[in-house]
């Protein structure tokens, strides 16, 4: 089998099983406890807590750990909001090309704490333009949050130029970075709070982080013992967090090599789709795009029945968000960029990871055959 579905996860690293393996076996004792195993439980997770912060330029004290990007959107979209509760803020901002975590906890802060939600437009490409959020900015909006790389289609928005407008009216900003840690910078974007998953990055599923910085209040969702200073009780998985910033700290130091290598394949390999299906449509922008990230429509067809076409011939591949993988309704990401509804159904995805090395040539003539055995010509 060819997998080339890395934008829905990632195999665990041997580095980053390794790393976290005494925390799981010698060093298992909870990092609460004031003995020995819980010593070193504590000073396990305060390391990784300080690697994590160097690599997004943040403070060790700014990072929480959490379960994944999931739980990281919607610690900074609900925390950051009902925070701002107290000095009359019931405004928030997003776009309607977000993974669910972010729609559903607008939805969640407008249904049930009054909060108004304005969605940005985005272009044709998926790109937010920074004078359409200038515009949309009030003197009540609590938090502005946006998604560095979009999950379906790949487009990168322009995240310190986004910040800078939140800025200008002192409006906290929140990077939705789970798709792009490994592809992206992850400092200097002007995020006051940024969200990553670890099983995007070789680590396991189940961690993540929210950074937030510590001037921005942010309402706990979790309450009991007051771990993560008081913003995400339970008790902390040491390994989980070892293994997270061990990942973390691999993937930084391949990115710019991985993203020039993995960019000329994905290149090529669109070129090659492009040549042999006719039919076929890039999604998302043609430039600003993660390098790992190709995504077509195929009109005419049934983007689920080409996949199964493809699987057929060995290659494992998406139509688009694993998270909406199963639903009857078209792609919300390609709905909102324009894309009518019975085209975005026949949405494909191939996301490489970044040890790719290969040509995709034999993939992008499966594809064809595949689009022709669904729809003959």
């Amino acid at each position: 089998m060819r997998y080339l579905d890395n934008a829905a996860t990632t195999p665990v690293r041997p580095e980053v099983l390794e790393a976290m393996q005494p925390y799981l076996t010698r060093w298992f004792g909870n990092p609460s406890s004031h003995h020995t195993a819980g010593e070193a439980g504590a000073e396990a997770l305060a390391d990784a807590r300080a690697r994590v912060a160097g690599i997004l330029g943040m403070r060790p004290g700014d990072v929480v750990f959490t379960s994944g990007g999931t739980e990281a959107n919607n610690l900074a979209v609900k925390g950051i909001a009902l925070g701002a509760l107290p000095r009359g803020a019931r405004h928030v901002i997003t776009t309607p090309i977000e993974h669910e975590s972010i729609l559903e906890s607008t939805a969640y802060l407008a249904r049930l704490h009054g909060f108004e939600v304005t969605l940005l437009p985005v272009d044709g490409y998926g790109r937010i333009h920074p004078e359409d959020l200038r515009a949309a900015l009030r003197a009540d909006t609590a938090l502005v949050s946006v998604g560095y790389a979009n999950n379906e289609v790949g487009t990168v928005q322009d995240a310190a130029a986004l910040a800078a407008v939140a800025h200008e009216r002192r409006i906290p900003f929140h990077l939705d970075a789970v798709q792009a840690a490994g592809w992206l910078p992850l400092s200097g974007t002007g995020a006051d709070a940024l969200a990553l998953a670890g099983h995007k990055l070789g680590a396991p599923k189940g961690t993540g982080v929210l950074a937030v910085r510590g001037r921005i209040p942010l309402e706990p969702l979790l309450h009991g013992g007051g771990q993560e200073r008081g913003r995400r009780s339970g008790t902390q998985d040491v390994a989980g967090a070892v293994g997270f910033a061990t990942a973390l700290e691999l993937a930084e130091a391949e990115r710019d090599e991985a993203a020039v290598r993995v960019r000329a394949i994905r290149d090529s390999f669109v070129a090659e789709v492009l040549r042999l299906v006719p039919s076929a449509r890039l999604t998302g922008d043609p430039v600003h795009r993660l390098p790992g990230t190709a995504s077509f429509t195929f009109a005419g067809t049934s983007g689920e029945a080409v996949l199964l076409e493809l699987e057929r011939r060995g290659i494992i591949s998406s139509s688009g968000s694993a998270c909406a993988a199963g639903s009857d309704e078209p792609s919300h990401v390609l709905v909102a960029m324009g894309i009518p509804p019975e085209e975005a159904q026949t949405a494909v995805r191939v996301t490489l990871s970044a040890a790719q090395r290969e040509p995709l040539d034999d993939v992008a003539r499966s594809l064809a055959e595949s689009v022709a055995a669904v729809h003959p010509a």
